[in-house]
């Protein structure tokens, strides 16, 4: 959900030529990155200790893979 809307922002700011546009899918993505971060990895961590940690190494956290399956 985060990387589709920072995806429309970005079209947005690319179909009507906005620079400011584009400095708020900077802000929106940077927010989005905290909030990963700080709040939602830990906290998924810590509920589901191991499962997590082997989603982690398998999903990418930004960039969606190409190839299906978990490696």
């Amino acid at each position: 959900m985060y990387c589709a809307v920072v995806s429309a922002i970005l079209g947005q700011a690319l179909i009507l030529g906005s620079d400011r546009l584009l400095g708020y899918a900077g802000i929106v993505w940077l927010a989005f990155h905290l909030f990963v971060l700080l709040y939602e990895e830990p906290t998924l961590r810590s509920t589901h200790a191991g499962q997590y940690d082997r989603y982690c190494a398998n999903v990418p956290r930004w960039i969606p893979r190409l190839r299906p399956g978990w490696g």
